[in-house]
């Protein structure tokens, strides 16, 4: 099976920082797989909240996980720092696909990338419904 290698800092649009913890790291000393699914998620709700994508907390639209996929290609370890490079592959009537990659301390090269894709939908009912212009609007501004 051949892999597409991994890309580099230059292929990504928006980056967030994210130090290791001790607690990251298991047993056979990296930080473990379930963990990068956090740091995309870290990543992508700080770009919503402080480019105001989406109310986090309030407002009648909020944003739901509809699914996340990751390809590894180097290890972590704690107390690496955390990278985690954001760009948008596209964008839907309700749900836009990030695309990620967490690079290792000043490295280029990611360690791991993947995609992260969030639906648009109303608070009370939980039923998708269509990214406000201005929310688009934000978006395209990471589009690759």
């Amino acid at each position: 099976m051949s892999r597409t290698p991994p890309g580099h800092r230059s292929d990504y649009r928006w980056f967030h920082t994210i130090t290791t913890r001790w607690m990251d790291n298991d047993v056979f000393q990296h930080v473990n797989n379930v963990n990068y699914f956090s740091y995309f998620d870290t990543a992508v709700t700080y770009y919503e909240m402080t480019e105001k994508v989406v109310g986090l907390l309030d407002g009648p639209i909020h944003c739901v996980v509809a699914q996340v996929a990751c390809s590894y290609h180097a290890s972590l370890a704690f107390p690496d720092l955390v990278t985690v490079g954001v760009r948008v592959a596209s964008i839907g009537r309700s749900s836009v696909r990030y695309e990620l990659a967490v690079f290792r301390n000043d490295d280029d090269v990611a360690a791991a990338e993947g995609h992260f894709i969030h639906v648009f939908v109303e608070r009370g009912s939980q039923c998708p419904v269509a990214i406000p212009d201005e929310s688009r609007a934000i978006l395209q501004r990471i589009v690759v």
